[in-house]
C-alpha cells in the first residue's frame, strides 16, 4: 500500500473522536472514530470501529469499518472482512475479503479521478 514517498501515517482521527466537516490532507489518514463529511487524502485507512458518512477520494484505501458514501480511488480499494461500504466504488483495483460487504455499484476503469 505505501510507497517510499508515502510510508508513514500523517493524520489520525482517534476512536473517541467525532469530526463533522470535510477533511483534505496529504499523506495517509487513519480513522478510528466517526467522520460526518468528505475525505480527500493520498491513502485512507478506516478501522473496524470507525464510521464515515461521506465520500472518499484517494489513491487507495483499506476499509475495515463502515462507510456510507462513494469511494473514488485511483489505485486500490480493499474491503476487509468486517468492512461495510454502502455506496458506489470507482477504482482500478478492488479486493473484498470474505465477510466484507459492498452495497453499491462498482466501476473499474483505468483512469479514476
Amino acid at each position: 500500500m505505501f510507497t517510499k514517498k508515502q510510508d508513514k501515517l500523517e493524520s489520525f482521527i482517534g476512536q473517541n473522536s467525532k469530526f463533522r466537516g470535510d477533511i483534505e490532507t496529504k499523506g495517509t489518514l487513519r480513522v478510528d472514530g466517526m467522520i460526518d463529511g468528505n475525505i480527500n487524502a493520498d491513502w485512507v485507512i478506516i478501522d473496524e470501529k470507525a464510521y464515515v458518512k461521506g465520500d472518499i477520494v484517494a489513491q487507495g484505501g483499506i476499509i475495515s469499518g463502515k462507510i456510507e458514501g462513494n469511494i473514488r480511488a485511483r489505485e486500490l480499494v480493499e474491503v476487509q472482512s468486517k468492512g461495510v461500504i454502502t455506496g458506489d466504488v470507482f477504482t482500478s483495483k478492488l479486493s473484498i475479503i470474505e465477510g466484507g460487504i459492498l452495497n453499491g455499484r462498482i466501476s473499474m476503469q483505468g483512469d479514476v479521478t
